[in-house]
């Protein structure tokens, strides 16, 4: 086998690949011998067929095997002995072949850059720790008591009023016609959250027990029987009863029906709670700020067909107009995202970072039991879908690059109040909500010009307060 470079031009390189006919007819001669031994062919032994009676009937299929298998082999060696890091799969294209022939063609090679790793010693990333007073604990458990359902009967004779709840059958018909989904029994609804059908609410308002009301609605846009929806519906209304909203004790008792041992252990539960809910939100601020800065250390040239691939995923369910309109800046996120991608493998590998199958197995169980009352199909999607398991592998890779950089970088450690941690939340969603605003009018500014001269297509680019238990 004999190999040339044909060009190099950046990251991209061609090679021609020469091979004689000499090593073809040996492999094709070898693959003969191998199938002479076992297939049947009437009119001979099994096992005894000559070789030049199997080249005759079946040439130019074991041609075309050994071919394929020359190729698949030859190119692979390629690239191993020049030592290339492959960026995508290599363009093969046959120049000559042919039975009897040399075989020659050329690789056209996309490389990956060779990734000098910048010090990281001066990255920059702010730690905070979140003090946590009686106040915030008070007023977190207040709204998780709010939030508890705590009705009493009103007596026969109180009328409703907001925050009531109202118990209900209904009958409700259109055009004085029956529907499907018009027929409820002890329907429960909250007077003032407007939570049932617009307006519906508001016509409950002074009814008392055992009264039968007539209720005038329109039926939403997004109701499941698409013929009824924005029709006007009449309900008839007989009320069952009506509740009133009780404030609830804060005790142990309390405490208790929330999974706490009593109220002072609650009070700690709420604390790490509140603690867990900042400290993450404003880890994420602290990784974002230092990808950006990894980002802006590295600079190298990116193979144009990681480029394509990344912006096909990125504009897959876009319309050909709106990924003209967006192009340049879903390049450069695109552009952004594979630097980064590239940078971050570079520390892995270097640093022998990789994630055992005990690492995944405790992240799918994290992520197992942050869906209350639906692990089994959270578990059972992860076995089932090889994909989803080697994305949450890639997150986890990633943490672990992260933390990684982290214990190497400066850490600024910040003690802070609760407002002071709203705050700094605050102030990044402005950021990201301005950048985004200005990125918006730079394009719309762009397409403006575009159209004053030739008009192109334009393209686009938890705190539930359910209970709380100890893990």
């Amino acid at each position: 086998m004999k190999v040339t470079v044909d060009s190099k031009k950046g990251l991209k390189t061609n090679l021609k690949v020469f091979i004689e006919k000499k090593t073809i007819e040996e492999k094709i001669a070898s693959r003969l011998v191998e199938l002479s031994k076992t297939v049947n062919m009437k009119g001979f032994r099994p096992g005894k067929v000559p070789v030049d009676v199997l080249k005759m009937q079946f040439g130019k299929a074991i041609y075309g095997e050994v071919l394929e298998n020359i190729l698949k082999e030859s190119s692979k060696k390629v690239i191993e002995d020049k030592k290339i890091k492959v960026a995508g799969q290599p363009k093969l294209d046959l120049t000559s072949h042919g039975e009897g022939k040399d075989l020659q063609y050329t690789l056209e090679i996309d490389e990956l850059p060779t990734i000098k790793l910048q010090p990281i010693e001066n990255i920059k990333f702010n730690d905070y720790e979140i003090k946590i007073t009686d106040s915030n604990v008070n007023k977190r458990i207040e709204d998780i008591a709010k939030n508890q359902d705590n009705f009493k009967d009103k007596n026969e004779n109180e009328r409703a009023e907001n925050g009531d709840m109202v118990v209900f059958d209904y009958q409700a018909t259109i055009d004085e016609k029956n529907f499907e989904g018009g027929e409820g029994k002890n329907t429960q609804i909250v007077l003032g959250k407007d939570l049932f059908i617009k307006g519906f609410d508001s016509q409950l308002k002074g009814i008392k027990k055992n009264q039968e009301k007539e209720v005038v609605a329109i039926l939403p846009e997004n109701y499941p029987k698409k013929e009824y929806a924005m029709k006007k519906a009449i309900f008839k209304c007989k009320i069952l009863n009506i509740k009133k909203a009780e404030t609830i004790k804060i005790d142990d008792q309390f405490a208790k029906n929330l999974g706490a041992k009593d109220l002072n252990d609650l009070r700690q539960l709420v604390t790490k709670q509140i603690q867990d809910q900042y400290k993450s939100r404003l880890e994420t601020i602290a990784k974002e700020n230092i990808l950006e800065q990894i980002e802006k250390l590295h600079n190298f040239d990116l193979p144009k067909n990681l480029i394509e691939q990344e912006l096909s995923l990125m504009t897959q369910d876009l319309k050909s107009q709106e990924i003209e309109k967006n192009k340049k800046n879903a390049e450069s996120i695109a552009k952004k995202r594979i630097k980064l991608g590239l940078v971050l493998n570079e520390f892995g590998d270097i640093n022998n970072l990789k994630v055992n199958e005990e690492e995944l197995r405790a992240g799918i169980q994290k992520q197992v039991q942050s869906m209350p009352g639906q692990q089994k199909q959270v578990l059972e999607y992860y076995q089932k879908n090889p994909s989803a398991e080697s994305s949450l592998r890639g997150s986890i890779y990633e943490d672990k690059i992260i933390n990684f950089i982290k214990q190497k970088a400066k850490k600024i450690t910040n003690s802070i109040s609760v407002d002071e941690a709203e705050n700094i939340l605050k102030l990044e969603h402005e950021k990201k909500h301005k950048d985004h605003d200005h990125s918006k009018k730079k394009k719309t500014i762009s397409a403006n010009k575009i159209k004053t001269k030739k008009s192109k297509k334009p393209t686009k680019t938890k705190a539930n307060n359910k209970k709380i238990r100890k893990k």
